[in-house]
């Protein structure tokens, strides 16, 4: 399928010595990134919710230890990690619930323990890595799920699950957007996901951005547009 057409949403951005991310509070009206130059920042964007969806949140998590790592003075990555503990810590803790957000640290501390003199290299590939191997999952996810929707097909989708919690194209609105791609699916409902309106705020401009055409339902509703097969 043609992945370009249904897959340009980045929300997180590497440049240079900063890392820029979409503000996901302000969307859909305002289209803004936050620029962190430090690990603290990104530790701070985690916990406020400027960057949200458990793979999104570990990808910046990773980039977070690259930039941790500016500034520092060590001759192995061995060393580098030991002076760096305290801020990965704080990236960490960032946000409990993220199982992503973990194994991407501990990924993250391994590579760095075991590197040589270049460990800023082996960071900063390690968390391009991670972002990479994202993307290449949800697309492939995105194609095996479609298979199985029957022709003509209304979806339910709710939260998001889009390009905005992932390094791209989504993980069950990857599925959705396959969908539509191999004219599978034909309606799809995005219900409003209270309280604090995923579904409304962002899933439904995600959809508009890539042409899909989308309704959106009040939680409730869901219920109704089973019952009468709408989904």
């Amino acid at each position: 399928m043609d992945f370009d057409r249904y897959d340009h949403i980045r929300p997180i951005r590497c440049q240079g010595t900063q890392l820029a991310l979409l503000d996901q509070r302000r969307l859909p009206f305002v289209l803004e990134y936050v620029d962190c130059s430090d690990s603290h920042q990104v530790a701070a964007a985690i916990r406020g919710l400027v960057v949200r969806g458990a793979p999104a949140i570990g990808i910046a998590a990773a980039y977070g230890v690259v930039l941790a790592g500016h500034g520092i003075e060590a001759r192995s990555g061995a060393e580098a990690l030991e002076k760096m503990s305290a801020d990965i810590d704080e990236l960490n803790a960032s946000r409990p619930t993220a199982v992503n957000l973990m194994w991407a640290i501990a990924r993250m501390r391994r590579v760095l323990a075991a590197a040589g003199g270049d460990w800023r290299d082996v960071i900063g590939r390690e968390a391009r890595a991670i972002e990479a191997e994202d993307l290449v999952a949800n697309r492939r996810m995105g194609v095996l799920g479609a298979e199985l929707i029957a022709l003509g097909s209304g979806v339910l989708t709710h939260c998001n699950t889009g390009s905005l919690a992932t390094a791209g194209f989504g993980t069950a609105l990857g599925v959705i957007r396959a969908g539509v791609a191999m004219g599978r699916i034909n309606k799809v409902f995005a219900s409003e996901t209270r309280p604090w309106l995923q579904g409304a705020r962002l899933t439904v401009w995600e959809l508009q951005e890539d042409g899909i055409a989308a309704t959106l339902i009040v939680d409730g509703a869901g219920a109704h547009l089973m019952k009468t097969g709408a989904v």
